[in-house]
C-alpha cells in the first residue's frame, strides 16, 4: 500500500496530465496545494481541461473565464484592451493568479495580465473560490486561478490551426508533444492578430478623455515549453518556460500604445522521500515589462522581476489523512522610468495544511504566517468540515482569513505632470475574514451545487492618493446545475451578489448583482452545435453610485465538425444580437463578431 502511495504522489505536482489519463474522478490540486479529486474538496472549484477548453472555441482566458459562477469581468473594450477581474464582489487584485504553481502579474499594478493569456498554450485551469491565504499568502481574498501550460500525454502528437474572422482577426497555433515511459516534452507557439475595434467613446471630458475614433489593434506572440524527465522511482524533474509579447493600441490623451512583455522560467523537482512522504521544490523566476509609448509623449517604462522558490513537504499517512508543511519565498524588483522611492521587497512564509476524513467527515485545518520586509508578520488561517450525505453528495462549511500586501504604484507611485502622487507608504494591508456554506452533488451525467458566502473586507484601499478608507461587506449565493442526457448537454449557473461599501452604504462599482449563464449543445457523431446566453443585471461604474451601466444580455453561438479523428473545423458567431452594452462606461465592448477556425490534431 505504502509504495502504492508513493508512486501517486510522485506526479502530484505535475497535475496537467492527471485528469486527462483518468477521466474520473476528476483531480484538483489548487484548493489544497496537493492532488484531491473534486468531489473531496471542501471549496467551490471550476475546472477546465483541455477538452472543455477547446469546445468554448474561446481565444483568451477571459472568454473562458466569463461563464464561471461568481465571476465579474470588466473590459476597455476589445480583444487585448486592459481586464479585470471581480472573483465574487472582491476586489480585481484580490484574485491570486498562478502558471504551472508560480504567482504571476505585475508588482506595481497588482493583477495579472488575463488579456494576453492565449488559451492555445493552456493544458488545464482551476478556480477556488473563496480565501486562500493560508495556503499562497497575499492576494488570494477572492480565490486563486492557476493555469497549467500544455504538456506531453502517451505517444508523441502534433497540433496545428489557423482562424480569421471579423475586424481582421487572425490568429494560428503549431505544437508538439509527447511522453515515453520516462520523459515528456510540449513546444506550443500561438499568434494573434487583430485590427480591433475603437476601444473608447469619443469624450475628452470622461473615460478616455480622448476622441480617438481609429481602430485599435492588437498582437500577441506566444511560446511555451516543457520538457521532464522520471529520473527513477523516486525523483522527477522538470524545466518549463513560458514567453508572452506583443503590442496593444488603447485610447488615451497620454500614451497611447504598449508594448507588453511576460517571460516566465522555472525549474521543479518531486522527491519522494519516503513512501508516504513527497518533497516538491519549485525554483521560478517570472519577469513582467510594459511600455507605453505615443502621442508624441516621453515613454513611460515598467518592469518588475520576481523570484520565487516554493519547498513542500506532504505526508500520506493513509487515503483519508494528509499533512502539509512547506516554506515559500518571494522577492520583487521594479525598474521604472518613473522614481519609485522603494523598488524591492521580499516575503518569506510557512504554511501547514491537515486534512483528514473520519467516516462521513471530512476536516481541514490550514494556517500560513508571512514575513513581509515591508508589512512585518501576518498570520491567515482557513478550517472547514464536510459531510458527505450520501456517495455523490456533499456539504461543506469553511471559514477563512486572508490579506492583501499593497503594490508598488499603491505604495509609492510618484507625482507625474504636476499631479499629486497617488502612492502612499503609510498604507496597511488589507484583510478580510469569510465563511461559506454549501452543498454539492456530482453523478456520472447530473452534477449540481448551492453556495452561500460572505466577506468582510477592512483597510480596503481607495482615493486619490491611495488610503485605508474603506470597509466592505459581500454576501453573494451561487446555484450551478449541469446534466447530460442521451445527446444533450446543459450547463448552467446563476449568481447573487451584495457587494457593499459599510461606510457609505454604496455598492462597490463594476459588479453586477445578478449574473447568468446557460450553454445548450446537441451533439451529434461528428461534431456538435451550442447555443451560450450570459446575461447580467446593471451595475455602477463609480464609488458614489451616480454613472449606472444597464444590464445586458448577450447571445453566441457555435459549432464544431470533425473531418476524421484528426481533422476539425469549428465555426462561431459572438454577440449574435449584436446587443450594445459597457463593462466600463465610455468604452465599448465588441458587437457581431465571426470566427472561423481549421485545425488538425495527430492522435
Amino acid at each position: 500500500m505504502k509504495k502504492l502511495i508513493a508512486t501517486a504522489i510522485l506526479f502530484a505536482t505535475f497535475p496537467s496530465d492527471a485528469v486527462e489519463v483518468t477521466v474520473q474522478p476528476e483531480v484538483v490540486v489548487t484548493a489544497t496545494r496537493h492532488a484531491k479529486t473534486l468531489g473531496e474538496q471542501l471549496a467551490s472549484v471550476t475546472v477546465f481541461n483541455r477538452k472543455q477548453i477547446e469546445q468554448s472555441q474561446a481565444t483568451t482566458l477571459p472568454e473562458l473565464l466569463r461563464t464561471v459562477a461568481g465571476m465579474n469581468l470588466v473590459s476597455y473594450g476589445g480583444i487585448g484592451q486592459t481586464t479585470s477581474v471581480f472573483l465574487r464582489g472582491t476586489n480585481s487584485d484580490h484574485v491570486l493568479v498562478l502558471i504551472d504553481g508560480v504567482k504571476i502579474g505585475s508588482a506595481t499594478l497588482g493583477t495579472a495580465p488575463f488579456q494576453n493569456m492565449s488559451l492555445n498554450q493552456i493544458e488545464r485551469v482551476e478556480i477556488v473560490r473563496g480565501p486562500r491565504s493560508s495556503l499562497y499568502g497575499s492576494e488570494a481574498i477572492g480565490g486563486v486561478i492557476q493555469i497549467f501550460t500544455r504538456r506531453g500525454r502517451h505517444q508523441p502528437q502534433a497540433n496545428s490551426s489557423v482562424g480569421f474572422g471579423s475586424h481582421g482577426t487572425y490568429q494560428t497555433s503549431a505544437g508538439v508533444a509527447g511522453q515515453d515511459k520516462t520523459r515528456w516534452l510540449s513546444l506550443q507557439a500561438d499568434y494573434v492578430r487583430s485590427r480591433g475595434t475603437n476601444a473608447c467613446q469619443n469624450n475628452v471630458n470622461a473615460g478616455c478623455f480622448a476622441d480617438e475614433p481609429d481602430r485599435d489593434g492588437y498582437r500577441n506572440t506566444s511560446l511555451s515549453f516543457r520538457l521532464g524527465e522520471t529520473i527513477n522511482q523516486r525523483l522527477a524533474a522538470e524545466i518549463y518556460a513560458l514567453r508572452q509579447q506583443g503590442n496593444t493600441d488603447y485610447d488615451s490623451m497620454g500614451n497611447n500604445e504598449l508594448d507588453f512583455t511576460q517571460h516566465l522560467f522555472g525549474v521543479k523537482t518531486n522527491i519522494v522521500a519516503r513512501d508516504n512522504w513527497l518533497i516538491n521544490l519549485n525554483l521560478s523566476q517570472q519577469q513582467d515589462e510594459q511600455n507605453n509609448r505615443g502621442h508624441d509623449q516621453p515613454d513611460t517604462f515598467y518592469q518588475t522581476k520576481r523570484t520565487a522558490l516554493s519547498w513542500q513537504n506532504t505526508w500520506t499517512f493513509s487515503p483519508t489523512q494528509t499533512l502539509i508543511l512547506g516554506y515559500d519565498y518571494q522577492k520583487d524588483k521594479v525598474d521604472s522610468t518613473l522614481a519609485y522611492t522603494v523598488t524591492e521587497r521580499d516575503n518569506h512564509a510557512l504554511f501547514g495544511e491537515y486534512q483528514q476524513r473520519f467516516g462521513a467527515i471530512d476536516v481541514l485545518f490550514g494556517t500560513r504566517r508571512d514575513d513581509n520586509q515591508q508589512f512585518g508578520n501576518h498570520f491567515t488561517g482557513n478550517a472547514a468540515l464536510g459531510y458527505a450525505l450520501s456517495p455523490a453528495t456533499r456539504l461543506f462549511l469553511s471559514y477563512g482569513t486572508a490579506f492583501k500586501a499593497p503594490s508598488f504604484n499603491q505604495l509609492y507611485y510618484p507625482g507625474v505632470g504636476g499631479y499629486q502622487a497617488y502612492g502612499n507608504p503609510h498604507l496597511r494591508p488589507e484583510k478580510s475574514k469569510s465563511w461559506e456554506m454549501g452543498i454539492t452533488s456530482q453523478y456520472k451525467k447530473l452534477n449540481w451545487g448551492v453556495n452561500l458566502y460572505q466577506t468582510k473586507i477592512t483597510d480596503l484601499i481607495g482615493s486619490y492618493p491611495a488610503q485605508n478608507i474603506h470597509q466592505a461587506k459581500i454576501r453573494g449565493a451561487e446555484l450551478l446545475f449541469n446534466v447530460d442526457f442521451d445527446r444533450w448537454q446543459l450547463q448552467s449557473n446563476i449568481s447573487w451578489l451584495n457587494p457593499k461599501n459599510t461606510e457609505t452604504d454604496k455598492l462597490l462599482p463594476r459588479r453586477a448583482e445578478q449574473v447568468a449563464n446557460l450553454a445548450l449543445s446537441r451533439l451529434f457523431s461528428q461534431g456538435s452545435v451550442t447555443a451560450e446566453l450570459s446575461a447580467q443585471g446593471q451595475r455602477y461604474d463609480d464609488v458614489a453610485n451616480s454613472n449606472k451601466l444597464g444590464g445586458y444580455g448577450v447571445l453566441n453561438l457555435r459549432s464544431e465538425y470533425r473531418f476524421n479523428k484528426n481533422w476539425w473545423i469549428r465555426a462561431k458567431i459572438d454577440n449574435v444580437l449584436d446587443q450594445g452594452y459597457e463593462t466600463i462606461k465610455y468604452y465599448n465592448m465588441p458587437g457581431r463578431s465571426v470566427m472561423l477556425q481549421v485545425g488538425f490534431e495527430k492522435k
